[in-house]
């Protein structure tokens, strides 16, 4: 069975999951399609920044990434291609922020995030930066918490109960014991096999474990129809989702896993909704600030993710991809363009009568 959360007025003041129906449509399994199911309730814009100047959306920008700046932690290179380092740069500390904010400073949904959960052994995947890990091992000490990526990206420094390993995990996972908690995240085009990775899981967690991932589409959609397939945003979603197709890594429609997770034997698949508002349009406070948080992590990434796809997949130049980068960034900065990125959480449990 699967739970849609909704969220009163009162929780929506923090970052509360947005309400949704459980009569929305059900999945396509396509992320390039221009709607996606349980998305939440239409967010009303603020009119005063249709009006915004492009010096006035700098400033913000420049607001956000300076107080990014404190967040930050030295991590080692990696080889260098089209003048970009890949598999490290997504302004992992940034973007973790921008995850904070989404859950009220909660580092998850799922049982295992709660104070006295009794959590043992906890299993990050995709680590990045390993900011994750370091505050859920920070957050609970009883708990033994290990991180694991494609390459050695995390700090020096970390607390006694966590350490981070080079791991594929869409090879045979050979952990030595079961985990009580799995988190992934930001993982969408990671994973070729979402069936055969839940099915790992599965076996990699005790009875009663949990799994959670917080995912969300590349492709931005407005409520209002501000953003068209004329805009140079739409048309860069196209050639993403083309680029990640033809490289064997395509976007998977987030609510979509829902009915995998079930299929791979989890219980109680429970799916919230959020919003990031590109740029700080709308009208509620708490999503201004979501968006300018969104939107610098936008523009800080947006190189990093288009150059390998497109230069990779389709053959183009560096000369051409910067072209289409360039009225990509003007669309960001556009406030009268109402556009977010959907965004869910979902967590899902082992049955607890297995051995």
């Amino acid at each position: 069975m699967t739970d849609i959360h909704k969220a009163s007025g009162a929780e929506n003041s923090a970052a509360a999951p947005i309400a949704a129906s459980a009569d929305d449509p059900e999945p396509t399994g396509d992320s390039s399609s221009a709607t996606a199911p349980n998305h939440g309730p239409i967010l009303e814009a603020d009119a005063e920044n249709d009006n915004l100047t492009e010096d006035d959306a700098s400033d913000r920008a420049s607001s956000v990434a300076s107080s990014s700046t404190s967040l930050s932690s030295s991590i080692l290179q990696h080889r260098l291609e089209n003048g970009r380092t890949y598999h490290k740069y997504k302004d992992g500390n940034l973007q973790h922020n921008l995850y904070l904010l989404t859950l009220d400073y909660k580092l998850g949904l799922a049982p295992p995030n709660k104070e006295g959960s009794g959590v043992r052994r906890v299993l990050d995947i995709g680590t990045g930066t390993g900011l994750w890990a370091i505050e859920f091992a920070d957050e609970h000490p009883e708990a033994e918490v290990l991180g694991v990526d494609l390459s050695p990206m995390q700090t020096q420094f970390v607390p006694p109960n966590l350490k981070f390993e080079v791991d594929d995990i869409e090879q045979p996972w050979t952990f030595s014991h079961p985990f009580d908690y799995i988190h992934i995240r930001g993982m969408t085009s990671s994973i070729s096999d979402w069936l055969g990775f839940f099915k790992q899981a599965y076996s990699n967690l005790t009875p009663g474990g949990y799994i959670e991932l917080f995912e969300g589409h590349a492709r931005t959609q407005s409520d209002d129809g501000t953003l068209t397939p004329d805009h140079a945003a739409w048309q860069w979603a196209d050639k993403l989702d083309e680029c990640f197709k033809i490289l064997g890594r395509p976007f998977v429609n987030v609510p979509s896993l829902v009915p995998i997770l079930e299929e791979a034997g989890f219980l109680d698949v429970t799916i919230v909704p959020f919003k990031w508002p590109v740029g700080p349009w709308a009208k509620d406070p708490h999503y201004k600030e979501l968006g300018e948080w969104a939107l610098e992590n936008s523009s800080q990434g947006l190189e990093a993710w288009t150059m390998a796809a497109l230069t990779r997949a389709l053959d183009w130049s560096n000369a051409e991809v910067q072209a289409l980068l360039a009225q990509v960034r003007k669309d960001l900065k556009d406030r009268s363009i109402h556009h977010y990125t959907p965004m869910w959480v979902i967590y899902a449990k082992r049955p607890q009568d297995e051995a």
